[in-house]
């Protein structure tokens, strides 16, 4: 059966273990029956801000595992520029017994090390040029990739049912630039509708509208090209816009002669 079951702390009772636990239990209960068909990855916050020498992440949550990880407040660390491939990294520790708790703890590094071990989640990467800034404001979809001096979110797992998907600034840039560019093609706008309706687009929803878009085979694509393959369908989609013949009533009208 269904039960709702509320301790009651009232003047005069003994307060009993068991009262506790149902305090302790409620919650914990909900958070893993919420996220128990989602993948690994991050569920909320987590988003890194860049200063001129260190990287910012914010609060949130992450899944690992079969368990939900909390950054309570905002963590700073220090980046410097060396022109190699660093990863800014979530590595998961073993479990350590308290006397109250048992501690699941995990760390933000950065690393040289480009491969994820087995313990660790990315939380982004960049390969940054001595004297150059770090970037994070894109000037273009195509510009998420772009190698050196500039914040890549292309690795970053997301939290979604099934398996986990790409960042939902990645899916949501992309939808705003897609009708910026006035596609009729149905699929662009439905799938545009739901990169801005979404937090985080369910990964097989992109796949399956690329492979729709590009009349291509279904296949199990990395981000990478995920992004690749959304850039030619953006570009695409652009370049159609711009090569539509102006049309409107008593506009200019030209007539070369050879």
């Amino acid at each position: 059966m269904f039960t709702n079951v509320y301790p009651n702390f009232t003047k005069g009772r003994i307060l009993k273990g068991d009262m506790l636990e149902s305090l302790r239990d409620v919650p914990r209960r909900f958070t893993e029956l919420s996220t128990e068909a989602y993948s690994e990855g991050i569920v909320a916050g987590a988003e890194v801000r860049i200063t001129a020498e260190q990287l910012v992440v914010s609060r949130g949550l992450v899944k690992f595992g079969s368990r939900i990880y909390a950054l309570e407040q905002d963590y700073s660390l220090p980046y410097q520029a060396n022109g190699r491939e660093t990863v800014l990294k979530i590595r998961f520790g073993e479990a350590v017994e308290q006397s109250d708790f048992t501690l699941y703890k995990a760390d933000i590094v950065l690393d040289h090390e480009v491969s994820l071990r087995g313990n660790e989640l990315e939380l982004g990467r960049f390969k940054l040029k001595e004297g150059a800034k770090l970037r994070s404001d894109y000037q273009s979809f195509a510009d998420f990739a772009t190698e050196y001096n500039t914040w890549n979110r292309l690795h970053i797992p997301y939290s979604a049912v099934g398996q986990s998907s790409l960042s939902p600034q990645l899916t949501r840039y992309y939808g705003a630039e897609l009708l910026s560019a006035g596609s009729t093609n149905a699929y662009d706008i439905a799938f545009a509708m739901q990169c801005l309706n979404q937090n985080t687009v369910n990964r097989e929803l992109i796949l399956r509208y690329i492979g729709s878009r590009l009349g291509m085979e279904y296949k199990a694509y990395d981000n990478v090209q995920i992004h690749k393959y959304l850039t030619r369908i953006l570009e695409e989609a652009q370049l159609g816009t711009r090569a539509r013949p102006d049309l409107r009533s008593g506009g200019p009208r030209r007539m070369l002669v050879d």
